[in-house]
């Protein structure tokens, strides 16, 4: 009865997370209570935040695509089906490993504003702060340059082949999943705001219901257009004129030279070292450098000693957080506009003298420099990160968004998307790095990442505004201190900080109530956030092994599965 008792005890305490003390070498320390098992194949995996989407990318890959022409099928399903996080009016990043060399390359397709743009125009508006929605947030979309690049440097099938999914099930429908629903219903109201968006994105006055049918054949037409010319499908011929007259409507700057003359860049990727593995995000102008900086200031503290869901791991992580990104937010902005210093950013040495500045104590309420016109306290949670990972080793991390829910609220006529408002992260104060002007693309929030060690190649990303880079760092952190699978790192209870200066932080439920209790104790002002709810984001990730395994995991924070591909039986 005794050792039934102590099971039962045990048992209990791992489920609410509390585990048995650190000093009783014989309990296994704590692990997340997950609610699904990770996906394990030989083959391909496609994850996704929409199980159709998933499913399109593994429908390409059993037709003999690779990860990359996978991911932009799924990508193109996804931006049907979940409209509210992303579509081919957002902007894209992509990390790509290449399994035959053992490289990463990057991909930045964000857009940049239009040439006419500028803190002065605006400001002869009248308009003294950087809109938040409408047609001077939003930027020229990136997405379908981003798919042209990928396809034309890596991918193998048509893009007739690729879009094949996504036309189809705008033209004959689609059941709405749960937690897209839900988003969508809590935007009905934005989207009566114009007759574009409403008569594109509502039925009736009404968002679709979960399990409702929905149709976009005005998406299937724009998406019919990019499988027959590429990318000039897109950035010239019907839907760029359908743009550029949807911003002389609204006042806006567009051009057609903006439009066909943009072009997406392949960078290199920046990384740090944690722990052994080695973890890379895209360069500025994205927040990847945040959760590398977070990476190195962790890195100088026990995290493993402290243990998973501890009040001093999570006091590090919260502090660290607060750090990397008064950095980030000073720092990072176009690196085509202003020299970004990536290196000092990312040096050991000054994350150790950083690091000194967090008080095991007391949280820091203030954090220099903390504060930049435009971003406190900003979400901008709506985003879909995927990936995918084919028989061959292949890996793509990509993230796609329209940055605010339905983007700028502004659908150009009869093309089924909505212009994002990626613009809205300008700030029109002068002289910053990340001030507004022509032809200049923003700070951008959206992140895949990538991460590997001895032979393990892990392709993750946790959307979510400014949620992503501190997501990051933990999901890392539950791999390489705390010894979790993919699956067990992205159901793992997290905490968010939106806001930029403050002691606020949220914590998911998921923590326990002693360590929520210790860190107000140390002076975080917590607010405890349900279990998965969009506070802390949702992410995918799959892995690969030298000996060939294949790993995949999509967290319930969303609808998303991870999907693998069948063997060429038939």
């Amino acid at each position: 009865m005794k050792i039934y008792f102590a099971a039962l005890t045990a048992a209990i305490m791992t489920l609410f997370g509390m585990g048995l003390s650190a000093q009783t070498d014989s309990v296994e320390p704590p692990r997340p209570v997950v609610g699904r098992s990770v996906v394990m194949t030989t083959y391909g995996i496609v994850a996704a935040s929409q199980p159709l989407a998933a499913r399109a990318g593994v429908q390409v890959l059993e037709r003999g695509g690779n990860a990359v022409d996978a991911a932009i099928a799924a990508n193109a399903a996804i931006g049907l089906m979940e409209p509210t996080g992303n579509g081919i009016g957002g902007d894209l990043f992509a990390l790509v490993y290449d399994a035959s060399t053992g490289e990463l390359h990057g991909l930045n397709a964000s857009g940049w504003a239009p040439a006419g743009r500028t803190v002065e125009f605006l400001r002869s508006k009248g308009i003294e702060e950087m809109p938040q929605r409408g047609i001077y947030s939003a930027t020229v979309p990136g997405v379908v340059a981003g798919w042209d690049a990928l396809r034309d440097r890596f991918g193998t099938l048509p893009f007739s082949e690729l879009l094949a999914p996504a036309i189809f099930y705008a033209e004959n429908g689609f059941p709405v999943s749960p937690v897209i629903a839900g988003s969508w219903g809590r935007s009905a109201q934005f989207l009566s705001g114009h007759p574009n968006s409403k008569e594109t994105f509502l039925v009736g006055d009404l968002a679709p219901a979960a399990g409702e049918l929905f149709r976009n054949p005005d998406l299937g037409g724009s998406l019919r257009r990019i499988a027959e010319y590429g990318r000039d499908g897109y950035y010239t011929g019907p839907t760029a004129e359908a743009i550029l007259q949807i911003s002389r409507e609204q006042g806006g700057t567009f051009t057609a030279e903006d439009l066909s003359e943009f072009k997406p860049e392949w960078v290199t990727p920046i990384s740090t070292t944690y722990r052994g593995w080695t973890v890379s995000e895209i360069p500025p102008n994205t927040q990847g450098i945040a959760a590398l900086m977070m990476l190195n200031l962790m890195e100088q503290f026990p995290m493993g000693e402290y243990g998973f869901h501890s009040a001093e791991a999570l006091h590090v992580m919260i502090e660290a957080k607060k750090l990397a990104y008064a950095d980030m937010v000073h720092y990072v902005g176009d690196p085509n506009f202003s020299e970004i210093p990536v290196g000092p950013m990312l040096s050991k040495e000054r994350a150790a003298d950083r690091a000194a500045l967090i008080d095991s104590t007391r949280a820091a309420c203030t954090v220099a420099p903390s504060h930049l016109e435009g971003f406190t306290n900003s979400e901008g949670n709506d985003t879909i990160y995927l990936s995918v990972i084919d028989d061959d080793g292949n890996i793509v991390s990509l993230i796609q968004s329209n940055y605010s829910g339905f983007g700028s609220g502004l659908v150009p006529p009869g093309t089924g998307f909505m212009l994002h408002n990626r613009g809205a992260l300008f700030t029109l104060e002068e002289g910053q790095a990340n001030t507004l002007a022509s032809r200049k693309r923003p700070l951008h929030t959206i992140i895949p990442a990538f991460m590997e060690k001895d032979g393990v190649q892990i392709g993750f990303g946790i959307m979510g505004g400014w949620n992503q880079a501190q997501a990051h760092a933990q999901f890392v952190a539950n791999i390489a201190d705390y010894g979790f699978d993919i699956q067990e790192a992205l159901e793992a209870g997290r905490f968010t900080k939106g806001s930029f200066s403050g002691c606020d932080v949220r914590i998911e439920a998921l923590i326990p109530s002693v360590t929520r209790s210790s860190l107000t104790e140390l002076g975080h002002e917590i607010e405890v956030r349900p279990l998965r709810t969009g506070s802390f984001g949702n992410g995918q990730a799959v892995q690969g092994t030298r000996e060939g395994v294949h790993f995949g995991a999509s967290e319930p924070r969303h609808d998303g599965m991870a999907i693998p591909q069948a063997p060429p039986l038939f």
